[in-house]
């Protein structure tokens, strides 16, 4: 199993299998922006033989845990299809899929049938107006949490729940969110509003800490810490001393966690990210389109994280760092 340069093992990849999504989030695709977009053709999307070729060759690597994203990965059509392929491969323990809930009432079982192992759900809010505005779609909270509920009947649970804090626009749901969720048997992560790409108008004073969300839960249900079941684990997580379930919170920006960074990311045109704050990727399709085998494919991963050394998070701030970075919507979080 490589090491790159900062001694960290690759062992999780992160794939792309769309660039395009259902919400218009103000901190990930806003609508001024992503309304005029012009969305990669389907051609340069890889195939899902493509995808299963780079997995299995990942997984030569030491990659155990596949998490698949977007965009919305459930707009990509016959996903059920893809974790199907990807679960014959033996070395892999985990399929996963982050979601914006809205189509997984009608897919979670299809996908669980297939292979898929967990289910992470995005939501921001408990109040439908607050979820609206922030998603800039007219969804509502209901439908996100019918489709937890159904993930949760198809045994891809515990559910993650995934809440991007941000200062002055959601941080009053904090707390409704963790009531609401306290006791289900699912786990909520507030994540710290991110400077990922360039058109979400990313400023520090919009980030609310992780600390202080962790005071002010703590202060009306009191929290203990719970070790981490990996290093690489990007979440710190707490449990409720009364037995309420866990919780936990990503803190990229107050707390940066790079140094124990194992993910890979491929875009869905193929190309492979070393940082979710990149500039540029490696382009593997053109090796995958004329039918490169595993080991070929194997050996330029090899190379490109033997070349890795990405540490943005902690970075932020101290030296000039290049744009545009690479859009969350293009190579998932």
């Amino acid at each position: 199993m490589p090491n790159d340069l900062l001694g960290r093992e690759l062992t999780d990849l992160r794939i792309s299998v769309t660039d395009r999504c259902s919400f218009r989030c103000v901190y990930c695709m806003p609508r001024e922006v992503y309304d005029n977009h012009t969305y990669l053709p389907r051609s340069e999307i890889l195939t899902y033989d493509e995808i299963r070729t780079v997995a299995a060759a990942a997984s030569s690597l030491g990659v155990r845990r596949i998490r698949l994203t977007g965009g919305e990965p459930l707009l990509r059509r016959d996903l059920a299809t893809l974790v199907e392929m990807l679960s014959s491969i033996d070395a892999i323990d985990e399929i996963a899929v982050t979601t914006n809930g809205q189509f997984l009432a009608s897919q979670a079982q299809g996908l669980a049938d297939a292979g898929l192992s967990r289910a992470t759900v995005s939501l921001d809010a408990i109040d439908d107006d607050v979820v609206r505005k922030l998603i800039d779609t007219d969804v509502s909270v209901q439908t996100v949490l019918d489709g937890i509920d159904a993930a949760a009947e198809a045994d891809l649970g515990p559910i993650r729940i995934n809440t991007v804090v941000r200062k002055g626009w959601n941080d009053d749901q904090v707390l409704p969110l963790v009531e609401r969720f306290r006791f289900s048997g699912h786990t909520i992560r507030f994540i710290e509003f991110m400077d990922v790409g360039s058109t979400n108008r990313w400023n520090l004073d919009d980030v609310v800490p992780s600390a202080d969300l962790l005071d002010l839960i703590g202060s009306a249900w009191p929290l203990s810490p719970v070790t981490k079941a990996r290093p690489s684990e990007v979440a710190d997580t707490y449990r409720f001393d009364d037995g309420g379930g866990d919780i936990g919170f990503i803190s990229s920006v107050t707390q940066p966690f790079c140094g124990d960074c194992s993910r890979l990311r491929l875009s869905a045109e193929g190309s492979l990210y070393t940082c979710l704050f990149a500039t540029s990727g490696f382009d593997l399709k053109p090796s995958t389109r004329r039918g490169a085998s595993e080991a070929e494919i194997a050996e330029a991963i090899r190379s490109v994280w033997l070349q890795r050394s990405d540490q943005y998070s902690e970075l932020r701030g101290a030296v000039p760092l290049a744009d545009p970075r690479v859009e969350m919507s293009y190579i998932g979080g």
